[in-house]
């Protein structure tokens, strides 16, 4: 076990190390107050933990997925996916928020998010709507996906997920579920907000389309040129699937950190930190084949992403804690782990 944590966590605690040790040194750097400094360290862990805890069900999503995957788009997925995780959603998408809202060039969004914390804070909070009718659509699309599937067997939900998979006999329902509540969501926006709103909303179920149409391309080209007879999922599609994935579930955590802080520094060390370990744990449950041995776990994590999807479809009308966000994700991801401990087959 021990040498377990160490080759899947070493180089994550190392990480994390890093950044502490960069977040002192910015600090010290800004404030010369031991004090704030240990404040801001504070500040970072409780990020990291944060990311970690919300991140849960992306885990298990990406394991689901991982599992399918040859090893060569495993290991490749931990690495360069994580340029895409800390850098791409935790720091340039943030920035090019700030740069598309407000109209400046990327140095001056930089120059804004360093200089003039509070300005950048309220234009990322500006731009909520968007981000909710995008990232919302794109989650909702992923959840329902798993269980409007007309060939699923096993349920865990069966009262709500036998009429679900009714829908899947349809042509593009789930789209079209999606679409009725885009448009009665948009009704109770003002007129600005519900045309950023559908458009984003469109924007997001466009690119679910276009990556499960990138997934399907790549896999039928790898199932021509399999010679063992064995189809596996396509690395490449499946590779930009999961950071897109990745992203969505990351663009509420994004905006829900200025809660804490509006430093953005501080905010980029302390979530790159959590989905470092996040990333790690996904490859923990792919070798300890845990989805397989916790047979609902899978149903509970894609639960929670539809909860997290309408979660942000709705926080574009009314404010939604994290904790609710949170506690929804872990209730129904624990009750999925205790029903397949009492009712494993």
């Amino acid at each position: 076990m021990l040498h377990d944590f160490r080759r899947h966590f070493a180089g994550p605690t190392l990480l994390t190390l890093i950044g502490l040790a960069l977040a002192a040194l910015y600090g010290w750097h800004e404030t010369r107050s031991l004090e704030l400094t240990l404040s801001m360290l504070w500040v970072v862990a409780v990020l990291a933990v944060l990311e970690v805890s919300l991140s849960f069900d992306n885990a298990v999503v990406n394991a689901a997925v991982l599992t399918e995957m040859e090893p060569v788009w495993q290991r490749r997925f931990l690495t360069w996916g994580m340029i895409f995780a800390v850098f791409g959603t935790r720091i340039v998408f943030p920035l090019a928020i700030v740069g598309f809202t407000a109209g400046l060039n990327p140095l001056e969004a930089v120059r804004l998010s360093l200089e003039e914390p509070a300005r950048y804070e309220a234009i990322v909070s500006h731009a909520h709507v968007v981000i909710a009718g995008f990232g919302g659509a794109f989650l909702s699309l992923v959840g329902l996906g798993f269980f409007t599937d007309p060939d699923k067997e096993v349920h865990w939900l069966a009262w709500a997920e036998r009429p679900m998979q009714l829908i899947g006999t349809i042509k593009a329902g789930e789209i079209a579920v999606l679409l009725v509540v885009l448009i009665l969501i948009a009704r109770i926006l003002p007129p600005t907000e519900a045309s950023q709103f559908l458009v984003a909303g469109l924007v997001g179920i466009i690119a679910f389309i276009a990556v499960e149409a990138l997934g399907m391309a790549m896999e039928n080209y790898e199932a021509r040129r399999a010679v063992t007879g064995v189809v596996v999922r396509a690395g490449l599609g499946a590779f930009v699937y999961l950071n897109i994935l990745d992203a969505s579930f990351s663009l509420d955590g994004v905006i829900g950190a200025f809660a804490l802080t509006r430093d953005m520094v501080i905010i980029a060390i302390g979530l790159s930190i959590g989905a470092i370990f996040v990333r790690s744990l996904t490859m923990v449950m792919v070798e300890k084949s845990t989805l397989a041995e916790y047979r609902y776990l899978e149903h509970g994590a894609f639960w929670a992403i539809i909860a997290l999807g309408v979660i942000m479809l709705v926080s574009a009308w009314v404010d939604v804690p994290q904790t609710v966000t949170g506690l929804i994700g872990a209730v129904l991801i624990g009750g999925a782990v205790w029903w397949s401990v009492r009712k494993p087959h």
